[in-house]
């Protein structure tokens, strides 16, 4: 069924109900980063399969709002299908919510499935409709009704994090949650995010692409869990050790009605909570609008998730340093035109396979060659596929979960001779990484603080990077935690102090349009320093080990505290990935990251 048709089918139904308006976002339940076929409504009514955007069918015209990101493949995508292109952020085109305001009439009638649409974001929704004496209809999934052959929800089993991998027990993070329930007299505390819940209750899954997430709510009681899931994804080892936490399973969309009844004074993240979820809690009850306690529990890693990570970020270090040598290899072979952007990804993902305990990629691979990689957040595709040649760099911004942890690693690699400029270029993207890496700070700082460190060589040209310097990284959970952020613009969720234990990635970069597009990311290990009379001291520790590429820098730019700094990092290169190489490659690995 074309996409037109299905558009008309939608339109059919929503004159069926009376609705003027239907919007649909990319989104499930959960307002997950990344989703599971089931829930790719948005895809499914207008043919674009963009990572972000959101539709608005109205009876007589459609579009789609979308970021700066997709604007070519949008337009490329909804070709044909009566679908119009808003391109967000662009001066003169309205944005969702100018859009009702001027395109609904008195009385209208908009209609969602306020499951996918966050809070707020349905609060404004609300407001614009009330406003015109007219309604909102939130409980419809009326794409559900044309999707004739729609991928049902995931059936995929749960595992469990042991407390070899979590090191901590389900019973004590429930009891630390409670703890600060009590702070705020709290009688309940409702979560809805995956990452959330899953940290809790030490649970995972394979519900959602790329990240490993149980498709799950919870309501935390004083007195127990509820937790509500597919009960058929856990095998009775699982239901064992959830009910000796005393938490009660319930099936997955039974919360709604669950929530109709709840009482009390309710413990609620509106960050995170959806509308639907929101509208259902009884008018009478009192809320208490605050984070999720679990966002800086989890944020900041125990002893044993750090060695945990520690150990994913060596298996993947070696994954990494196989994948540069054998892209060398290829080019003095003269063999590198015979691979692509997409085949080079796959191989990739091979290696790191090899290592042991590999569950998925930690997020959808970027595998940008020469201009493409001027997009920050471009992805191959059988359309976009192209060949790697010699003269241009070749971007890739990969991770892998592994059991012991998730990784995000970006690593810009030389193909062949490149020009001077493009050398230049690297060497400022390295000077800015080097700079935020050694950073020393006090207690207290944001990222708002640090985000200069980075940005400063380039700023010195006036060049900059159109996207944050670094986020916040999960175990095994989102690999864009929001605890924490590096990037000088003001981010609601990024303004929290640094705490020990917390993880960040460092990934400056430049983007030359038409041309080609660097960035080099590590990741820290936020950690306590000296303590002295004027306060508390913080730094970080890299704990990504992959070399830069020697064949893309222009030494004769760095100083000699740049060249100390490349040399320590390589020195750890060579000794914590070396020995997992062979011969051949060890020794490839001891020329190309020798000290400059």
């Amino acid at each position: 069924m074309k996409v037109s048709e299905r558009v008309l089918k939608l339109r059919e139904l929503m004159q069926q109900k009376g609705i003027d308006a239907y919007l649909v976002p990319t989104a499930d339940y959960h307002n997950s980063e990344y989703v599971g076929e089931h829930f790719k409504e948005r895809v499914f009514i207008t043919g674009f399969t963009g990572s972000a955007g959101t539709a608005l069918i109205l009876k007589d015209k459609a579009g789609l709002w979308t970021d700066g990101r997709y604007f070519l493949q949008a337009e490329s995508q909804l070709e044909g299908s009566g679908v119009e292109l808003y391109k967000m952020g662009v001066e003169g085109v309205p944005s969702i919510n100018e859009f009702l305001e001027s395109e609904l009439g008195s009385g209208a009638v908009l209609g969602f499935d306020g499951r996918s649409v966050p809070f707020g974001d349905g609060v404004g929704f609300e407001s614009i409709i009330s406003s015109k004496n007219g309604k909102v209809m939130y409980n419809l999934d009326l794409i559900d009704e044309v999707w004739a052959d729609r991928p049902p929800l995931s059936e995929e089993p749960a595992f469990y994090l042991e407390e070899s991998f979590s090191g901590e027990s389900a019973a004590s993070k429930i009891s630390r949650v409670r703890a600060e329930m009590e702070k705020v007299g709290a009688d309940a505390h409702i979560i809805t995010t995956l990452d959330d819940t899953g940290w809790l209750l030490n649970l995972r899954g394979r519900d959602v692409e790329y990240f490993p997430m149980l498709l799950s709510y919870s309501i935390v009681y004083k007195d127990k869990v509820v937790l509500y899931v597919d009960e058929r994804k856990f095998n009775d080892d699982i239901k064992s050790k959830l009910a000796a936490d005393n938490v009660e399973i319930k099936s997955y969309n039974d919360i709604y009605e669950d929530v109709k009844t709840i009482s009390g004074k309710i413990l609620i993240d509106p960050d995170r909570l959806n509308y639907a979820m929101y509208k259902n809690i009884p008018s009478g009850v009192e809320l208490v609008e605050k984070m999720n306690p679990t966002i800086m529990m989890k944020a900041m890693k125990n002893e044993t998730e750090i060695k945990n990570i520690k150990h994913a970020h060596i298996k993947d270090g070696v994954a990494h340093t196989k994948f540069i040598y054998w892209i060398k290899k290829l080019v003095k072979e003269g063999k590198i035109a015979q691979e692509t952007e997409m085949s080079a990804s796959d191989k990739l993902e091979e290696l790191r396979a090899e290592q042991g305990d590999f569950i998925c990629p930690s997020f959808g691979p970027i595998s940008a060659y020469a201009a493409h990689a001027a997009n920050p957040h471009y992805s191959s595709s059988e359309e976009t596929n192209v060949s790697l040649e010699e003269g241009n760099l070749f971007l890739t911004d990969t991770g892998a979960g592994f059991m012991q942890g998730s990784t995000d690693i970006t690593r810009t690699t030389a193909i062949g001779e490149i020009p001077d400029h493009m050398k230049v270029d690297y060497t400022l993207v390295l000077q800015s990484n080097l700079r935020l890496t050694k950073a020393k700070f006090m207690y207290g700082c944001t990222g708002v603080n640090l985000d200069i460190l980075a940005r400063q060589p380039l700023w010195d040209r006036a060049m900059n990077y159109n996207h944050g310097t670094g986020h916040g990284v999960g175990y095994l959970g989102n690999i864009h935690e929001t605890s924490a952020g590096i990037r000088w613009q003001y981010r609601k969720n990024e303004t929290i102090p640094f705490e020990e234990g917390m993880i960040v990635t460092n990934e400056p970069g430049l983007y030359i349009a038409g041309s080609h597009g660097i960035r080099l990311e590590n990741e820290l290990l936020t950690k306590k320093m000296e303590l002295n009379d004027y306060g508390q001291f913080m730094e970080f520790e890299p704990i990504t080990f992959v070399p830069f590429d020697m064949d893309a820098i222009k030494v004769d730019m760095l100083s000699e505290e740049d060249k100390k700094d490349l040399n320590n990092y390589h020195e750890k290169v060579r000794e914590l990935i070396g020995p997992h190489l062979t011969d051949e490659e060890r020794a490839w690995l001891n020329e190309f990251a020798k000290e400059v």
